[in-house]
């Protein structure tokens, strides 16, 4: 009797599971064994997390911090959000608040609640990869909306909207120092994307996890100031940029009636997070570290991007064209004129030989577009590293094309 070959029978939303450019870089960059410049994922370096203070946080004994915990957080930590919501002036209640695993989890939830096969989600073009990714896997249907230096242009988005032929269920946005192009959505469109949202019953999925990393210029007042407590805004909270990733722990801050759904969806998922990493974080802001580490890695960020910005321009010119952010972790960076052609994609393995990593720009596309962008990440980098990275970028450009003569003295 012949072999038979068995193999599982997928489901076929199995076939929507997109992976993700980011976190797989990750795996990737451990398995080099040359030195690497990481541009590539969106985290503070190691040496700027603050170590000791964590460590301390977790060495504090709690009776029951590895028993199971309550799927909506653990008290102790939901007290502190509502504590650090009143310090920035965003005051919310505990019925509202629920601790996930990271923003991701947070996302997740979103896009089960609201969308179903076939749905029309509008986001951001480009976008965080991951956001993308989890809209399609429960069956969106993209609407892509461009970006500007204020945003997304949401004023573009009745027109588009016209000519998908339906309404959106949801509206995707990262408004504060956008992964990947680091702008800032201007209060005038949030005012806007409310009244779109009402319109058309949308809920607006509000991704902020850069917010309170400004480093320059003045403050955009978010959703929930101008529209405290709205039903259709879900937000999307996480310490993973604040703190440290690898915390794991975020949450969203919704109307009750969509937190008791949420509870309902993360029960069967995991039934709670991590009750020593809840505790730890609680006792984190509790001592007051949270305002304090912020406070001292803002102008390391903004050094940092300014480092970076002025190395671009001395190995690359005008043939590069970079975003200039207020905040957070990103430069969003366009090749231009005699570099125009540039496929990111086809580079990156010229690049990482080379010794530099970074993002290429179809990962934050659901077409495959944007080839001769890419996303930086200058909060990893000390300047002296930063120059570095640039330089070795250009060195693999210049290899990739012979016609091309790099500036900067990059050979």
């Amino acid at each position: 009797m012949a072999a038979k070959t068995l193999a599982p029978q997928f489901a076929d939303r199995a076939d929507l599971l997109i992976g993700s450019v980011i976190d797989a870089s990750t795996a990737l960059l451990a398995e080099q064994e040359h030195d690497i410049v990481r541009f590539a994922m969106g985290a503070p370096s190691e040496d700027l997390m603050p170590m000791a203070e964590i460590d301390e946080a977790f060495s504090r004994a709690a009776e029951g911090r590895y028993d199971y915990g309550e799927t909506q957080g653990e008290p102790v930590l939901r007290e502190q959000i509502l504590r650090l919501g009143e310090r920035l002036g965003v005051p919310t209640d505990d019925e509202r608040i629920l601790v996930t695993n990271g923003g991701m989890q947070g996302l997740d939830i979103a896009f089960k609640l609201f969308v179903d096969p076939g749905d029309l989600v509008v986001a951001e073009a480009p976008t965080y990869s991951n956001g993308n990714a989890t809209a399609l896997s429960y069956g969106a249907e993209m609407l892509p909306v461009p970006m500007d230096d204020d945003g997304m242009v949401v004023e573009a988005l009745p027109d588009l909207v016209a000519a998908a032929g339906r309404t959106p269920r949801a509206i995707y946005t990262i408004p504060n120092f956008q992964n990947p192009t680091g702008v800032t959505l201007s209060r005038e469109r949030r005012e806007l994307l409310l009244e779109l949202a009402e319109r058309w019953g949308a809920v607006v999925i509000d991704d902020d996890p850069y917010g309170m990393l400004r480093f320059g210029g003045d403050a955009v007042p978010g959703f929930a100031e101008i529209a405290p407590r709205h039903p259709l805004v879900f937000q999307v909270r996480t310490f993973s940029k604040t703190i440290a990733p690898g915390l794991r722990t975020g949450w969203i801050d919704v109307d009750p009636a969509v937190r008791e759904l949420a509870i309902n969806a993360k029960q069967a998922m995991d039934t709670c997070s991590s009750v020593p990493v809840q505790r730890a974080a609680a006792s984190f802001l509790e001592a007051g570290h949270l305002e304090r580490h912020i406070d001292r890695m803002l102008p390391i960020y903004r050094e940092r991007k300014e480092a970076m910005r002025a190395s671009l321009a001395r190995h690359f010119g005008d043939t590069a064209v970079s975003t200039d952010p207020e905040g957070g972790f990103f430069l969003w960076v366009t090749f231009t004129g005699e570099l125009a052609e540039i496929d990111t994609e086809d580079l990156f393995p010229e690049a990482l030989a080379e010794g530099v990593a970074y993002i290429p720009g179809p990962a934050f596309t659901v077409d495959g577009s944007m080839r001769n962008a890419l996303r930086l990440c200058f909060a990893t980098s000390s300047p002296e590293r930063i120059e570095e990275g640039v330089a070795r970028l250009a060195r693999a450009i210049q290899r990739t094309r012979p016609g091309h003569r790099a500036r900067g003295g990059a050979r």
